[in-house]
């Protein structure tokens, strides 16, 4: 943490470079409400507030630290969890003297995040690989909690990593399930073992780890059948099939949307079968989703990944640390870095920043680096790991920037000649009206488009020009 209670910006990043993030800043999206948002605004605007006053009193810290447990409490947290978490900020705060000093309030905020990463279980777990493959990784969970289409991500995500993953369907229950996990195996080119007709499951546990034997795959994932509610026989029915399977990580998948019902499945399961790990999917929703901040304190498990959206790449390993620092409005720069260095180039970034700095940004280098910046996942994803980007939000009135609009401005761009797109100053009315019968939209769409863009390429070579400025407003210091 720096001396303002951010985090201390690491040192890469300045990359992927000025160009991408400018231009990223510059054609995001920010009218969604993901899973979380909510409460980050509330706590956003608590400290702000605190962290207007020059100095604090005991008052103060308590008028702040009531607005943050109603927070947390209206967010969904478990209250026991809010009432000890308040508890100990408040006793940290008092000990730690920050009162009438001249940094209190960015002590105090400092103090908010170290409590909620300790919350969220400190630091990252990692899966646990078998010393020697395959490693069977167990997928357990209630009835539409997203079983099979994590068991999908899981996999590609291991094979990034070098992994040689097999899914395994041992849902008999669900007549689509079967048919969904080969139909996502077929998208991703991934094996997927399914047992013979009037095999028990344990049969076909034991059978998927002799065929995972047989391929040499280093990884086994077993997507299991389940129930609406926790009940004997499906307790009964997956221990059967741990028992066959002796697995080194049984994974408990948990849908944030249920809220603090998540918190008690999760209990209920590891009681009886000694979960090792949890998934929380649909974290791209618009719930509370504060039952995320309550798995770890309440049940003592640890989160591994969470599920952010329905692609098949949107699985993220869990970072504590990352995770309090978005719910804080500090963003997340480690993750953005990650996720651009994946979808942009060096060469890309090089490239673009030399020609926002010579002012010979064009429609098509715009097209081309919003198309790579696609890459990085959904906009209002993006746009969470991002700190301090308020300001860039109202000045570009990016509420406008829909996903359709982006699909509309990409028709609008392979309307125009190539000249049109390399000087945009000479489009006039009858060229705009071309433009538009070209690309299916109306002469205000191609107007908005182009004052749009006017905008971006201003802000942008401002950025290009003022380093420091593009850094500071992205958390750097």
């Amino acid at each position: 943490m720096d001396s303002g209670g951010r985090p201390a910006r690491p040192a890469d990043a300045a990359q992927p470079g000025v160009a991408a993030l400018a231009l990223l800043a510059a054609s995001i999206r920010y009218n969604a409400r993901p899973m979380l948002e909510a409460l980050s605004d509330k706590l956003t605007g608590v400290f702000q507030k605190l962290g207007s006053r020059g100095t604090i009193t005991e008052k103060d810290l308590d008028e702040a630290l009531r607005e943050v447990r109603i927070a947390l409490l209206e967010a969904d947290v478990n209250f026991k969890v809010v009432r000890q978490f308040i508890a100990t900020v408040r006793e940290r705060a008092l000990g730690a003297e920050v009162l009438k000093s001249l940094t209190g309030p960015q002590q105090v905020i400092a103090i908010v995040n170290e409590e909620l990463v300790k919350i969220l279980g400190g630091s990252q777990s990692t899966l646990q690989l078998a010393s020697k493959p395959p490693t069977v990784i167990m997928l357990i969970g209630l009835k539409g909690s997203g079983k099979t289409t994590t068991a999908a991500k899981l996999a590609l995500h291991l094979r990034k990593q070098g992994s040689k993953p097999i899914l395994v369907a041992a849902d008999p229950y669900r007549m689509a399930a079967g048919e969904q996990l080969r139909s996502l195996g077929r998208q991703l080119g991934m094996p997927v073992f399914e047992g013979g007709d009037g095999q028990s499951l344990p049969q076909i546990c034991a059978a998927s780890l002799a065929e995972a034997k047989r391929q040499a795959a280093t990884v086994v994932i077993v997507d299991t059948a389940g129930r609406s509610t926790v009940d004997g026989e499906l307790m009964t029915e997956v221990t059967e099939m741990r028992a066959a399977l002796e697995p080194d990580e049984v994974i408990l998948v948990l849908d944030a949307m249920t809220g603090q019902d998540a918190v008690n499945v999760a209990q209920e399961f590891h009681e009886q079968l000694n979960v090792t790990g949890i998934v929380v999917t649909k974290m791209d929703g618009d719930a509370r989703g504060g039952a995320v901040l309550s798995i770890r304190a309440v049940s003592g498990l640890p989160v591994k990944f969470i599920g952010t959206g329905e692609k098949s790449d949107a699985l993220e390993p869990f970072y504590p640390d990352r995770f309090a620092s978005r719910i804080l409005g500090m963003g997340d720069m480690l993750g953005l870095i990650e996720r651009a260095k994946e979808a942009i180039s060096d060469d890309d970034v090089q490239a673009l920043e030399k020609r926002m700095k010579s002012k010979s940004l064009d429609l098509e280098d715009f097209l081309a680096q919003f198309q790579r910046i696609k890459k990085m996942g959904p906009m209002n994803q993006i746009v969470d790991m991002i700190p301090g980007l308020g300001n860039v939000k109202r000045q570009l009135k990016t509420s406008e920037m829909d996903d359709t609009f982006w699909n509309r401005a990409e028709a609008v761009v392979y309307s125009m000649t190539p000249e049109e797109r390399k000087h945009p100053e000479i489009i006039n009315g009858s060229r705009r009206k071309r433009i538009a019968t070209g690309s299916g939209t109306t002469p205000q769409e191609v107007n908005r488009l182009l004052n749009q863009w006017k905008e971006a390429k201003k802000i942008m070579q401002n950025f290009a020009n003022n380093r420091s400025g593009f850094l500071n407003m992205f958390g750097g210091r």
